[in-house]
């Protein structure tokens, strides 16, 4: 006859360092969650954002678990490390958040140029009233983003970050202002050539009803042609949205994967 089967056994006396090492990743990588683009968006409920926070906590654990085990077992001063992690969360998660705003503000543009800049709606992401089609061209970005795996980078990058951050290691703070800076100036060249051709198209438009103007100035052209307008520039972004879309999540891409290095 077989031997019946020993209950199994768990080794529990090192859970307080395990529970410890637990701590300091979730804090980190908690921390990032809440201001990735996506995750972020008060459409997701807090307790939702928690437990994605959470179980992205549990899937990273078996890679960079050794490391934090090294960290909680080095007997520091648990709070200053917490502090850190979270401060280093921020500020790779505000970097993301910062690039991730350029095609905000290509819908911004795109909005202006072809009159529909006073159709608002409440976006809490941009913190408060944001244009219609700058909305629409933020929520076709992340769903490109995540169609094209971009946030297979955002992850990466933060297990990235421990080699770039040590773990209780405060961010220099020159290094961060530095990319802080960097990632201000890729937003805003990458808003501006995102809108690039709404903004011909609104410089083509307006030479053109100008000189109109001064041939019939009795006539109130600007009035007249606001229609016409709103149609050919809708047609020239619809024109444009494919490739505006997949140029920003191609640029978000080689964001990442440079940004850490």
């Amino acid at each position: 006859m077989l031997a019946p089967l020993a209950p199994p056994s768990f080794d529990l006396s090192h859970l307080d360092v395990q529970a410890t090492a637990f701590l300091i990743l979730f804090a980190r990588v908690g921390t990032v969650l809440m201001l990735l683009p996506v995750f972020s968006e008060d459409a997701v409920p807090g307790r939702i954002r928690l437990m994605i926070a959470l179980g992205m906590s549990i899937g990273l654990w078996g890679v960079l678990a050794p490391l934090m085990r090294t960290a909680a077992a080095a007997g520091g001063a648990l709070p200053a490390v917490l502090l850190a992690e979270l401060i280093t969360g921020l500020a790779i998660g505000a970097l993301v958040k910062i690039v991730f705003s350029a095609v905000s503000m290509a819908g911004s543009i795109i909005s202006s140029q072809i009159g529909l800049s006073s159709a608002l709606l409440y976006d809490a992401s941009q913190g408060g009233q944001a244009a219609l089609l700058s909305k629409f061209v933020t929520v076709a970005a992340a769903v490109v983003c995540m169609s094209m795996h971009v946030h297979h980078l955002w992850i990466g990058a933060i297990v990235e970050s421990y080699r770039t951050f040590p773990i209780g290691g405060m961010p220099p703070a020159h290094d961060f202002l530095r990319a802080a800076l960097d990632a201000v100036a890729r937003a805003m060249t990458l808003g501006i050539g995102l809108s690039a051709p709404l903004l011909v198209y609104g410089i083509v438009f307006n030479v053109a009803l100008g000189l109109s103007t001064r041939i019939a100035p009795a006539i109130q052209l600007f009035f007249i042609v606001q229609p016409l307008n709103i149609l050919l520039g809708l047609a020239v972004m619809a024109m444009t949205l494919g490739g505006l879309l997949t140029g920003f999540a191609q640029a978000m891409a080689a964001y990442m994967q440079t940004s850490w290095n």
